[in-house]
């Protein structure tokens, strides 16, 4: 029973405080005055009252009532019910005014105020809930005193405070129990109210409020907040009614049971109390809205606005919502509740009764929902608790990792965070106990998870399921509805608008105490009314490993894997260790499944006898190595108890070591982060003492017949039992069992001391590994408890501040574990009641037990190392290039698989990785080579390297190396040529050691000048390469070098620009070498390490006097070319030109040396020998093409315009429309571009600019003037001139091409369309050659006709569209173009591009190299190949730069100059135009040709290998970008599309990729000819060709070439002049294999010498077997074998064969190309009588070094769509292989009789004459045709008497033969049936007969000849 009210208390206005700047309240009157003895009185009630403040206001206010609710210290709740009304104030003095309304002019601020009206509030305490019978109570004392009735209002209040009414009721309601749950109260005033009292009071009591608050804020906003609640966030309820607010939060806490909200509480806070809300703890609190400002910048608080309905959760919050099916299901199921007309609102007659229920009763759906919700949450809860102690009163612990590893919801933050919440640690304690009363939530998760279950899917189940539950809850809200019947008076209407109102009257506390005292006597001498609680046994409910099953999470592992652990370990224990052997990787393999550990565990339990099995060194080897794998996956939570499972094996297994010292399995696997999680150990403690106090009760019990069934009981169901039993036991016997079970604790918390010093404290104490790797300081996941993990936290710092672990002593290991084992002890003792005496004795043992286990280990340790050593492979070493010296000895590694999955063995091939070998470092390379760790493939050596240049990454990382025990030191180093080696350390390898190793390799990745790398340093002692000490080969230079940056420094004047630059480098030691070799003049700078690109024009000259003879010297030295050649010798002279390309620009027409020297006056351009010092452009080559009428000076004056004054000079010209190329750098930003802009328009700058821009546009006229095309044009408007010069073809073929370039521009200028579709072009478009060019006038014309640009050029048209076409594009960056606008008579146009800046190109890189060698295998998609591809960007760069390309081919192959000029004019400039050359001239598709464009465009003109090669200590901070590289990637593409076009292989290109970064020949270092010449780099090559270091990669391949074809495509068949027009669309792009393959048989194949010396032996070892008939297979492996040696394409087996069998017979072998030369020729001969494609088919088989021939679209081997005729009338076999035959098609029948060498007319079976159609648009042409039956083909010739065969269809491949119809140019005044189709696997046939018979009879023999096939 309790009291209904505690006090009643009268609250009003305090006029004494009213002088203060806000009113207050004061207590008037209370009643009891004295406190309660159960229920003190709560303090601060008057500021609950007026939440607002206190105010006085001008008219009179309506009665209001709200219940607040009060929280004492011990978080039990007050109920106040306030009544507030306004009472008029005594105006008869004057007054302060505090009313917000006053007036406040008056200075004093007294003033007369008009009448005011005061608050006055009646409020009662209370520890009960119940709001309407307060609100009735209140409001009829309110009556009984406004409406003057005739009761003393003592009575009223005597009678409230008296009232007394049953807590809660019974189980179930009876009639006898009525009188009980029901109470019939009055106060005295004729009025009477019934108050039911809930059958359950654990249940809340919502009344309506859950479903007002759904309808207020809608379903995903409640669900977000009752997450939030859940997860602990802060919520703020705004509104401006009161009542709501408390409605709303009473609401929130009833959606949440059975958990029940521990923090703070407040529904309604006053305003003077704001600031509770920046408390840290999380809390639920409603504010009026009229403070809604001051809740704006609290920035972790969710605020739920209740009247505007909407939810508020700030960006630093994160709320995990309900896991995933669960979330929808409870949506849908609220939805239903709610709104249950949307189920059938879609319905043609929907029933007509779909009303929602009455609000209280959704309210108590909604309830239900939740209800429904935590039993599928919760389900199995009982499962996972532990009970520690039964007596005198249970603990209970709940195992958290456990629920989450069966309910598969380790990942899930939202269970996580409910489970470490209070609310949660709340619930346990209180549902924990086994023995209680239980109510609807018990029920539920017992006896209907099933239920629930099998309904999921069926939302009509669910609903009926929660209505029943719905029920359930209304009746216990109320049980006896019927009874409700309340009469009590109300004021009349406007009762409180009356004038003249009685002030509420002082009451007498006698007489109210009176009826107090008198109540409490009766409750002393009344019988007390103690209700029997029913307690019973809490029922578990389904265990949980059923849930699992059903989700279908428990990792289905077939049942073959647990055989094979089974095995393994069954051969272990046999001693049958080669077998055990061989399944050990499997197993290892096994155990990443957790059947399979769980297998471990149990094979393992059933090899212990008596806690102990004793194995030798091989069975412990490898029981430790099982172990290790089976923690190795086991997260730090073991939430499958694996664990756990492995604790008692690790004490168990041993080994004997020596007399009397024994090792134990737990030294071994300490290395896992489980050992160290404090959470992991009290569950086991919590485990296992649940254990021992289940047996400490089996055995006390006396044996019965039921003692079996008792076995099987579980401890909860013991403890149940025991609570039941308690009360009926002696005193005695209550403390004995006491005792039992503390001591049975004081003992496992001893053990568990032991255990954990045996898996905390490391084998070598001295080392100090585990606490560096574990971190047993950092418990920050300490305990499942509140209290003890904020304490265990703070110890937890206090101990890391004392000790470092990093370079702690032995002792402090010791110190550090005593410290976790003390923390623990504490921790499981305390929660246990454990007696304070055996705590502090446990504490002294601890330090003991630790220091005994020390000294044990030690002997241990001492004895292991005694152990012979497990034998490891023998470290190979590995061979080395000639120069190549070892820095380093090999040091034994573990190499790791990563992210490819080949060598792991992921894709079913054998797991190459992880090895076992050693790593080198030598001089150029570093090497790794060892064998595979699996046994079963132990036997292939591996090896991987790379060049150390290449090294473009390299860090520290700590591995597992799988089947040791210890996390290992290791490396990831990465590499551009697309190398990953992720190395671990054997523990044989000092750590110092390591760290040398890394300082060396750094050493020599930057070496601290050029001359320190490899291709410099070669054939140096290793010392000598270590060190890096490289002379200066002149020493003279060096001082000046320091001159020239000192006053670099100093002084930034610009003046003299380039000049000043010639000048001080120029030294007089350079004038004297000058003069024997005048080539040399090409000298500025002797050290490279020059200052920025940036700061060299600003270097001034240091003008002392020797310097100004000097300058003299210079300018008589200065003299043209002409003299300066009569007096060198001509080695010097063939070295300039050949370095000055001038071969080529001789080829091209662009002016040869005599022709400079003449100045003969009709040749367009000249060579300029200005640069010939490097005085004008630094980065630029001796010897420029410029326009013939430009004298040097204004070339001089012109260069400033541009960025590193690389101005533009002529590179390419076309020879057939004589349009030329230019290059050139970006202007600089400073205005001087003026000259692209309006020519006419003022420009505001000095009269210099304004020179230099006609300057400018007088050079570009030059150029422009020097084309043809612009002197034969008879006008400036018309086309004539410009067509006919140079155009295949009339006036209207330009016309028609005249859009597609449209297209292209668009594209190229990043219209937002880039990458919408593809287009088809003229030109070679990415096929086989066979339609010539008749197909793009077809192409033009589509294109015309739907692009063609608008007439009179409309303004939507761009401008570059304008029907007449410029002279000269200039290709630039938009960026640097922006406002240029473009003049209608100049001759010259510019297209402003965007182009990516090198940045891009390196992070593009990087992203590549990430996908292409990912460090671990993909976990996420995010993580796949494609998708890191993909986001790498790569991609569309190689697509940028190949559109940009075909552009300029396009512009001109029509005719018109381009001039490149992007960026430094180094970069993407450089790309383009190699790219561009490559594309319109076949000469540079050969490899003299190819040669020389990179010589030319790459080397000359200074693209800065070096640099963005970081190839130095200088250039490593700028990172290695691959410009190079992209330019090769895209010329493998174009080579892709165009596979006979380039004389040159596949591998030629990757040969060139490797080589370019790996620093093996000087060719790719350093960034200009000026810097090589400096080095005597330049012509050092010729003189030293003897030697045997080759120097330049160039003739390195010349070497290679000669002796192998290895570099030649067998494909190549060019046509003249071809211009290559490649499709640049992603989609027509792939991956470059020369990024993804990998060869570990022998490392990349790029260093050809060590490639042959170890191929050579297999090969020999080979020969033997050929005479017998052993099969000659071998297995190939991807990633191990290279296949292009193993397995060599056809042509090329043939030619080794063929220098096999001549080195047999003695014979000299002749050169491979001179053979090849022959064979060709031969074939010519013989294919007049054979069939063009039986030569295809004997030569071009698909070679493995190009790839298979690929046209965009459709493959050629299988189809004739038109693309090219199998079909060729050509008789020159290097007119084109028009199609491959691949070599999985028939092979031709022809083959099959070739040996028969029999004459053509005795298989002639059936001939005559026919008309064929020609592939493509050919026309149709009479042929003699002859059917072959014996060779099974048709051959055609000329005519009769034609004895060479033109050309076979082979019959083999023909479908079918069918009437036809005729087509296009077919003979005319034919009969229709005259025409017949053959169709074979290629093409269709189209043939004409001279009538309809004889076409049947053709049709009848050739079905007869297929049909005798």
């Amino acid at each position: 029973m309790a009291r209904l009210a505690d006090y009643f208390v009268v609250v009003g206005y305090d006029l004494d405080k009213r002088g203060c700047s806000e009113g207050q309240g004061r207590i008037l009157q209370r009643f009891p005055e004295k406190d309660w003895e159960d229920n003190p009185f709560p303090q601060g009630v008057e500021l609950f009252c007026q939440p607002s403040g206190w105010q006085l206001v001008p008219q009179r206010l309506p009665p209001s009532f709200f219940m607040a609710v009060l929280t004492n210290i011990n978080s039990e709740r007050h109920y106040c019910p306030c009544f507030t009304f306004w009472e008029e104030l005594d105006s008869t003095q004057p007054q302060k005014s505090l009313s917000s309304e006053a007036d406040e002019d008056d200075e004093s601020g007294i003033i007369e105020s008009p009448q005011l009206f005061a608050p006055k509030s009646l409020v009662l305490v209370s520890r009960l809930d119940h709001t309407d019978v307060f609100r009735n109570c209140l409001g009829l004392i309110y009556t009984v005193h406004i409406d003057g009735l005739n009761f003393p209002m003592e009575t009223l209040i005597g009678n409230l405070l008296s009232c007394i009414i049953p807590t809660a009721g019974g189980s179930q309601p009876s009639p006898e129990d009525m009188e009980e749950s029901v109470r019939t109260i009055t106060l005295g005033a004729g009025d009477r109210q019934v108050i039911q009292t809930p059958i359950n009071d654990s249940l809340p009591v919502s009344g309506s409020s859950v479903a007002l608050l759904f309808r207020q804020l809608g379903i995903s906003n409640v669900l977000y907040l009752f997450c939030a609640a859940l997860t602990e966030h802060k919520i703020l309820f705004l509104s401006a009614s009161y009542h709501r607010l408390t409605d709303a939060c009473r609401a929130l806490l009833a959606v949440m049971f059975p958990l029940k909200y521990s923090f703070t509480y407040i529904p309604i806070l006053p305003g003077k109390l704001l600031e509770v809300l920046s408390t840290p703890t999380p809390f639920i609190i409603g504010v009026n809205s009229s403070f809604r400002s001051e809740t704006q910048e609290l920035l972790d608080v969710i605020i739920a606005d209740l009247d505007g309905g909407t939810v508020t959760i700030p960006e630093c919050v994160h709320v995990s919502l309900l896991p995933d099916p669960l979330l929808q299901q409870t949506q849908t199921a609220l939805s239903m509740v709610l709104d249950p007309e949307l189920d059938v609102a879609d319905q043609a007659f929907p029933p007509a009764s779909t009303q929602p229920s009455t609000l209280k009763i959704q309210d108590k759906e909604i309830r239900a929902v939740f209800l429904w919700l935590f039993a599928q949450l919760l389900q199995g809860y009982r499962w996972c608790l532990h009970i520690i102690r039964i007596h005198p009163e249970p603990v209970i612990r709940f195992h958290k990792a456990a629920f989450l590893g069966q309910r598969a919801l380790t990942e899930d933050d939202f269970l996580t965070k409910v489970l470490d919440g209070m609310a949660f640690a709340g619930f346990v304690s209180e549902r924990g106990p086994p023995y209680r009363p239980i109510d609807v939530f018990d029920e539920l998760v017992a006896n209907q998870v099933k239920r629930i279950r099998l309904e999921e899917g069926n939302p009509r189940k669910v609903m009926n399921h929660i209505k029943e539950l719905a029920e359930q809850l209304f009746k216990n809200e109320n049980p006896y509805p019927a009874v409700a019947m309340h009469k009590v008076q109300r004021p009349t209407e406007g009762s409180h608008l009356r004038i003249h109102q009685a002030s509420f009257p002082h009451l007498d506390e006698v007489t109210v105490q009176l009826y107090i005292d008198h109540a409490a006597t009766k409750m002393k001498t009344a019988p007390p009314a103690v209700r029997v609680e029913m307690k019973c046994m809490v029922p578990l409910g389904p265990p949980l490993g059923d849930v699992v099953d059903r989700n279908g999470n428990a990792l289905a592992n077939s049942a073959r894997r647990l055989e094979v652990v089974r095995n393994c370990i069954n051969y272990v224990f046999e001693n049958k260790m080669l077998e055990a052997k061989k399944l050990l990787p499997a197993v290892l393999r096994a155990l990443k499944g957790r059947a399979a550990r769980q297998c471990l565990t149990q094979e393992l339990n059933q090899h212990v006898q008596q806690n102990r099995a004793v194995l030798d060194d091989q069975q412990f080897d490898y029981i430790v190595r099982m172990m290790n794998c089976t923690l190795q996956d086991c997260s730090h939570m073991d939430e499958h108890g694996i664990a756990a499972a492995l604790l008692p094996l690790v004490t168990a297994f041993c080994r004997k070591l020596g007399a009397g010292i024994t090792q134990f399995a737990y030294s071994c696997v300490q290395e896992h982060s489980v050992w160290a999680n404090m959470q992991f150990w009290e569950a086991m403690f919590y485990s296992d003492v649940q254990n021992h106090i289940r047996a400490l009760y089996l055995e006390t019990e006396p044996p019965s017949a039921g003692q079996a069934e008792q076995a099987e009981q579980g401890a909860l169901e013991i403890a149940s039992e025991q609570r039941r039993l308690w009360p009926t036991l002696s005193k005695d016997k209550q403390q004995e069992l006491v005792q039992k079970e503390e001591s049975t604790v004081y003992s496992q918390a001893i053990h568990y001391a032991n255990r954990m010093s045996y898996l905390l404290l490391p084998l070598d104490t001295s080392k100090n590994r585990l606490l560096r790797s574990s971190g047993l300081g950092d418990v920050e996941s300490v305990s499942n408890s509140y209290v003890t993990n904020s304490m265990a936290g703070s110890m937890a710092e206090s101990y890391d501040t004392e000790s470092g672990f990093e370079d702690a002593e032995s002792s402090d290991v010791a110190n550090t574990v005593v410290r976790f084992i003390n923390r623990f002890v504490d921790k499981v003792c305390n929660e246990s009641g454990v007696t304070n005496e055996h705590l502090k004795s446990l504490h002294s043992m601890i330090p003991d037990i630790v220091q005994m286990h020390i000294e044990t280990l030690d002997a241990v340790h001492r004895e292991s190392k005694r152990l012979p050593p497990i034998q490891k492979p023998k470290l190979l070493r590995p061979a080395l290039l000639p120069g190549e010296e070892l820095m380093m000895e090999g040091m034994r590694v573990h190499l790791l698989s990563d992210g490819r999955e080949e060598a792991a063995g992921v894709t079913g091939g054998p797991p190459l990785l992880p090895a076992e070998g050693a790593i080198f470092l030598t001089t150029y390379r570093l090497i790794f080579k060892g064998t595979p760790n699996d046994p079963l493939v132990a036997e292939q050596v591996l090896t991987r390297s790379f060049p150390v240049a290449s090294l473009t990454k390299e860090k520290k990382i700590s591995v597992c190396v799988p089947m040791d025990q210890f996390i290992q030191e290791g490396l990831q180093l990465r590499s551009c040529t697309f190398q990953l080696m992720k190395i671990a350390f054997d523990e044989e390898v000092a750590s110092d050691l390591a760290e040398v190793f890394r300082k060396h390799l750094h050493k020599l990745r930057y070496p601290s000048q050029v001359d320190g790398t490899f291709a410099f340093t070669v054939g140096q002692s290793g010392k000598m390469a270590a060190e890096h000490k490289s002379k200066d080969k002149n020493p003279s230079l060096s001082p000046w070098q320091t001159n020239e940056l000192f006053h670099g420094l100093k002084s930034g004047v610009h003046t003299l620009g380039r000049m000043s630059q010639s000048t001080t480098t120029l030294s007089k030691n350079l004038m004297k070498t000058a003069k024997k070799t005048i080539g040399r003049q090409y000298v500025t700078r002797k050290k490279y390490t020059p200052p920025t690109w940036e700061s060299r024009s600003s270097l001034q000259s240091q003008l002392d006097g020797d310097e100004i003879s000097v300058l003299e010297e210079v300018d008589q030295s200065s003299l043209t070319l002409s003299s300066t050649i009569k007096s060198s010798d001509r080695q010097t002279m063939s070295n300039v030109v050949e370095r000055a390309c001038c071969r080529d620009y001789q080829r091209l027409g662009l002016g040869t040396l005599s022709n400079s020297l003449t100045r003969s006056k009709n040749e367009p351009f000249r060579i300029s020998t200005l640069n010939r010092m490097y005085a004008v452009c630094h980065s630029y080559p001796g010897l420029l093409i410029v326009p013939q009428s430009v004298p040097d000076g204004t070339l001089q004056r012109i260069s400033r315009c541009y960025r590193q004054n690389r101005f533009p000079v002529v590179c390419w010209r076309s020879s057939r429309s004589k349009a030329v190329l230019l290059r050139s750098a970006g202007l600089h930003g400073k205005g001087v571009a003026g000259f692209f802009k309006s020519p006419n328009a003022p420009s505001p700058g000095p009269s210099q600019a304004d020179s230099l821009g006609l300057e400018q546009e007088k050079y570009l006229q030059a150029i422009i003037s020097s084309m043809p095309s612009y002197s034969e044009a008879s006008s400036r408007n018309t086309l004539s001139g410009f067509t006919s010069a140079h155009m295949s073809g009339s006036d209207s073929s330009d016309k028609l091409r005249q859009p597609k370039i449209g297209v292209l521009m668009k594209q190229v200028m990043g219209s937002k369309e880039e990458l919408a579709g593809t287009f088809s072009r003229g030109g070679k478009w990415g096929s086989m050659r066979g339609s010539g060019r008749v197909g793009a006038y077809d192409v033009g014309s589509r294109l015309a006709g739907k692009e063609s640009p608008q007439a009179n050029g409309g303004p939507s048209e761009p401008h570059f569209l304008r029907q007449q076409r410029a002279y000269l594009y200039i290709i630039g960056d938009k960026s640097q173009l922006k406002g240029s606008k473009q003049d209608a008579f100049q001759q010259w146009e510019v297209v402003p591009i965007e182009v990516f800046d090198v940045r891009q190109v390196k992070t593009s890189f990087k992203k590549l190299m990430k996908a292409c060698m990912p460090t671990s295998p993909p976990v996420s998609p995010n993580e796949t190949f494609y998708h890191c591809l993909e986001e790498s960007e790569w991609m569309c760069l190689l697509h940028k730069v190949l559109q940009v390309s075909v552009l300029v081919v396009e512009l001109l192959d029509t005719g018109s100059s381009v001039m490149v000029s992007l960026e430094d004019g180094w970069d993407i400039t450089t790309q383009v135009v190699s790219l561009v050359q490559l594309l319109s001239d076949p000469y540079y598709r050969t490899f003299d040709g190819f040669r020389l464009l990179v010589e030319k465009e790459w080397l000359s003109f200074g693209h800065r290998f070096s640099h963005r090669g970081a190839q130095t200590l200088a250039s490593q901070s700028s990172g290695f970008t691959p410009i190079f590289l992209q330019f090769l990637d895209c010329v493998h593409q174009i080579h892709l599309q165009f596979p006979m076009e380039f004389e040159f292989s596949q591998y030629y290109l990757k040969f060139l990729a490797y080589h370019y970064v790996s620093n093996r020949f000087r060719t790719f270092l350093l960034d200009s000819d000026c810097e090589r010449i400096e080095l005597g780099v330049m012509y050092e090559e010729k003189g030293e060709r003897k030697s045997q270091q080759v120097k330049s990669v160039w003739d390195y391949i010349e070497r290679l070439n000669k002796s192998t074809p290895v570099f030649f495509n067998y494909m190549f068949a060019p046509e003249d002049g071809e211009v290559l027009k490649p499709y640049s669309y992603i989609s027509n792009l792939k991956v470059w294999d020369f990024y993804t393959e990998e060869t570990l048989s022998e490392g990349p194949s790029y260093d050809w010498e060590l490639v042959q010396g170890q191929a050579e032996p297999g090969e020999e070892s080979e020969r033997p077997d050929t005479a017998a008939p052993k099969s000659q297979r071998r297995i190939v492996w991807p990633c191990y074998d290279n296949p292009c040696r193993v397995v060599p394409d056809a042509i090329t087996k043939l030619l080794q064969e063929l220098q096999h069998l001549e080195a047999e017979l003695g014979q000299v072998s002749e050169r491979w190309k001179d053979t090849w030369d022959k064979i060709k020729a031969t074939q010519r001969t013989e294919s007049k009588l054979e069939s063009r494609h039986s030569l295809s088919s004997s030569l071009l088989m698909l070679s493995a070094l190009s790839q298979p021939r690929r046209s965009r679209g459709l493959y050629l081997q299988e189809s004739g769509v038109g693309v090219g005729s199998s079909l060729n009338l050509s008789l020159d076999s290097e007119g084109g292989g028009s199609a491959t035959p691949t070599a999985g098609s028939r092979p031709s029948t022809s083959a099959l009789y070739s040996q028969f060498q029999s004459s053509e007319s005795e298989n002639r079976s059936f001939e005559g004459t026919l008309f064929k159609k020609g592939a493509l648009l050919k026309p149709w042409k009479p042929r003699w045709f002859v059917l072959d039956k014996t060779k099974h083909q048709l051959r055609y010739y000329e005519s009769r008497q034609d004895k060479d065969c033109k050309g076979v269809i082979d019959l083999a491949e023909v479908e079918s033969v069918i009437p036809a119809t005729p087509t296009m140019g077919a003979p005319k005044n034919v009969d229709e049936k005259a025409f017949f189709d053959l169709k074979t696997t290629r093409r269709v046939y189209n043939f004409c007969a001279q009538d309809s018979m004889n076409a049947q009879l053709w049709m009848d023999n050739v079905q007869s000849c297929l049909s005798d096939a």
